[in-house]
């Protein structure tokens, strides 16, 4: 910034050249125009828009979901940011123009708390998804009455079903119904557990666990 002393023509006001004249507490003064950066499609940058918009289609129909998955992972940050970070850096794949997701390293809740064994999927039932696991043999906080999670994408349509309480662990087995014009359709399924007797809105991160990818079925 350089000071204008007056002279002949006084201070200088206003855009002249690159440059802009002005005033502060008495003292007159020009500072250089910010340096203009026009093009904003370059390919850097528009591969970037592809990789956030590619994370966010998989994300937004579960936003509701991933503020109780990612709870205990929200430090400085909301839920759906923290969620946002994780599969941007673990389950992001491809290249420009063509990304997409690794569902199977997806994730839709983290925690410490024990996670689902064996899970897996099965349509036979027109409009209905059923997902079954093992309940094993509980440890640490784990209970065989924890709550279960249910995820199912459909990345054809770019939306999910999802029940924050689809059933406790113990049960080993669920039937979900989805919408009809879902038959077809390639659906990718995930389960997570809270803990029991924990209020789902403030999970910690050792009430929640790691989704499980229960993997993909054709919905009958």
């Amino acid at each position: 910034m350089g000071k204008i002393k007056r002279g002949i023509l006084g201070g200088v006001s206003g855009k002249v050249g690159s440059v802009v004249g002005a005033s502060w507490m008495g003292v007159d003064y020009l500072r250089g125009l910010p340096a203009s950066y026009t093009d904003a499609k370059s390919e850097s940058q528009i591969a970037q828009r592809l990789r956030f918009s590619t994370v966010l289609k998989f994300l937004q129909p579960v936003t509701e979901f991933l503020r109780v998955g990612y709870k205990g992972l929200a430090t400085k940050m909301t839920p759906f940011n923290a969620a946002f970070s994780f599969n941007y850096h673990n389950a992001l794949i491809g290249t420009t123009p063509n990304f997409n997701i690794d569902f199977a390293k997806a994730a839709v809740s983290r925690g410490n708390l024990q996670g689902a064994i064996n899970p897996g999927m099965t349509s036979i039932t027109p409009g209905t998804i059923v997902l079954s696991w093992d309940a094993g043999s509980v440890q640490g906080q784990a209970s065989l009455n924890d709550t279960a999670m249910v995820v199912l994408y459909n990345a054809s349509q770019k939306e999910s079903v999802y029940l924050l309480n689809a059933g406790i662990r113990g049960d080993e087995t669920v039937t979900i119904e989805v919408p009809a014009n879902y038959s077809g359709d390639e659906v990718h399924g995930y389960l997570s557990f809270a803990a029991y007797g924990m209020v789902l809105g403030t999970q910690a991160k050792n009430g929640i666990s790691n989704s499980a990818y229960a993997g993909v079925v054709t919905v009958a």
